[in-house]
């Protein structure tokens, strides 16, 4: 949805969410996305999250038949990739 439909939100990155997690009555999903390059992570992240109110949307009109409640969207930065490379270089040393 993200590279179709939302692709002028990424500012030319590239988006994968990465775990998603949903309250048990389904009012509101975290969403913790990975962002390449890393660079632009962090501007990627404030232009969703100024514009969830536009993904929200989105998502409803495509679950809008399945489900009674389109969740609320909140968006997290996964840095596990980061984690990962961390303990590697710490490894190595």
């Amino acid at each position: 949805m993200f590279q179709r439909e939302m692709n002028e939100l990424l500012l030319g990155t590239m988006l994968s969410v990465t775990i998603s997690r949903a309250a048990p009555d389904m009012s509101m999903v975290k969403l913790y996305v990975s962002i390449f390059p890393e660079a632009k992570a962090a501007e990627v992240l404030e232009n969703i999250e100024a514009n969830k109110h536009r993904v929200r949307y989105a998502l409803g009109k495509r679950i809008g038949k399945q489900m009674r409640i389109v969740p609320e969207l909140h968006f997290f930065r996964d840095d596990s990739l980061d984690y990962l490379e961390n303990i590697d270089r710490l490894l190595e040393q």
